[in-house]
């Protein structure tokens, strides 16, 4: 496998090498609950006040939570990274593709190769649900299975010209046909029973598992849970963000019960920032308290979905699962989303072919409590209209297009740095040699896309 991190720069040395899969007794399997817009600071284990979260509690106490994971703050890029281990600057999708509006582009994982078909080609059996914002599939009925997935069951978000809806009433596309036996079900219990239906079905055939959950929640619109209306309450994104984390709990207990734990790894992670708009602060209006203002016991959260700040990008990651796994071990690494790519393929013995240039670095090292390669930086890009390129160090963050240095050392709290700290000014010139060296000044790639009629 190659990587393009290898920088030798104020002495961050990072080397390309060889994946060789770790040999296993037995396949194992592999289930990642990536969720809609949430934040770390909506997790209890990470210090989060304002919502409930007992499962996803359940998960970092028997397992493992990385402190600081990080992905694009708006989730076409955050999802195409996921899928191709690439970031932004490289696959150059750094805007949401306009599926909501029915465009005829889709993201070309022809020339991208996802981890699903390195997977699916080692013999395991691969599903997807929920959000797929990469394609539009009543143009591209295909798209999905091409990306490296047997089966789906994901929201399609036109049917005849019409915009439908993921939550009450949804229209989810499975493997090429619209389900019409759904009308009066909530779209993420559905998605929970597909993904416990898939997890059944392998287990009968004796077959490993690579299962992509796109849990839908708690993306707006914020609308009524099957526990708000027995309860009789109004929907909130606290009660959304509980409603997840029951149905997280839902597929705990039925690897439980399946007797397949201690060969399935069991991962969580957020797409993007919590959506500010979404949270309504009770204590708005006092000192230090905004509109939107989230609280953890290392202080306030401020910025989400859409900003390049730590609330737009900073995202949990648990893994759970086999006994074999550090139990409540909390990992300080930094870390980022395209580091899954080949973490998946790590766990699964799934070789990368060398003709496959990533920028994630496998994660199975810290998994099982031991040192790893921490990276020394995660890129972040969006449109220039939304803020351009950082690079962050886990203490400073740098724009590339106006030089700003932000100071992230006593996070969640950020300022602009002073240019006369000597710390800032060295973390300022190290990340300039970095932004020249992962990408020469000027235009951006062309976004590699697969138009309706190809």
């Amino acid at each position: 496998m190659k990587t393009l991190s290898n920088l030798k720069l104020a002495g961050w040395c990072t080397a390309i090498f060889c994946l060789t899969p770790t040999p296993l007794s037995a396949a194992p399997n592999i289930l990642l609950i990536f969720a809609d817009d949430i934040g770390y600071e909506a997790l209890n284990c990470y210090g989060g006040q304002d919502f409930e979260t007992p499962n996803l509690n359940r998960m970092a106490g028997q397992g493992l939570r990385f402190s600081r994971a990080y992905t694009s703050p708006v989730c076409t890029p955050s999802r195409v990274s996921l899928h191709t281990g690439l970031y932004v600057n490289r696959h150059g999708h750094d805007t949401v593709l306009s599926v909501h509006l029915g465009t005829d582009k889709a993201v070309d994982f022809r020339k991208m190769p996802t981890f699903a078909q390195q997977i699916r080609a080692n013999g395991y059996e691969t599903s997807l649900t929920g959000k797929w914002q990469l394609a539009t599939l009543q143009r591209h009925p295909n798209h999905i299975r091409d990306a490296g997935f047997d089966s789906w069951c994901a929201w399609q978000i036109w049917r005849d010209g019409e915009k439908t809806d993921r939550h009450w009433n949804p229209t989810f596309n499975q493997d090429g046909k619209i389900r019409e036996d759904i009308a009066d079900r909530f779209g993420p219990d559905v998605l929970a029973d597909y993904v416990i239906a898939q997890m059944r079905t392998a287990k009968a055939e004796g077959k490993p598992f690579l299962i992509v959950h796109n849990e839908l929640l708690p993306h707006w619109p914020i609308v009524e849970t099957p526990d708000d209306r027995k309860l009789k309450r109004k929907p909130s994104l606290p009660h959304f963000i509980h409603y997840m984390d029951k149905l997280v709990g839902r597929l705990l207990d039925e690897v439980d019960a399946l007797g397949i734990r201690d060969n399935t790894y069991v991962f969580f992670m957020g797409d993007n920032g919590t959506w500010e708009p979404d949270f309504q602060n009770p204590k708005a209006g006092q000192p230090g308290e905004g509109e939107h203002t989230r609280h953890t016991t290392a202080g306030k959260v401020n910025g989400g979905k859409n900003q390049l700040n730590d609330g737009g990008s900073h995202v949990p990651l648990l893994v759970w699962g086999p006994s074999s796994l550090p139990s409540g071990k909390v990992c300080d690494d930094l870390v980022d989303v395209v580091d899954l790519f080949p973490t998946f393929c790590e766990l699964t013995g799934t070789e990368i072919p060398s003709s496959i240039a990533i920028d994630g670095r496998s994660l199975v090292p810290q998994i099982h409590g031991k040192s790893g390669i921490p990276r020394p930086w995660t890129h972040n890009a969006l449109s220039r209209r939304l803020g351009g390129e950082t690079l962050f160090d886990g203490s400073f963050r740098l724009f590339r297009d106006n030089g700003k240095l932000i100071d992230a050392r006593a996070l969640p709290f950020e300022k602009p740095a002073d240019p006369s700290d000597p710390q800032a000014a060295a973390a300022k010139a190290t990340l300039q040699a970095v932004f020249k060296t992962i990408r020469p000044d000027g235009p951006r790639p062309p976004v590699p896309f697969i138009n309706a009629e190809e």
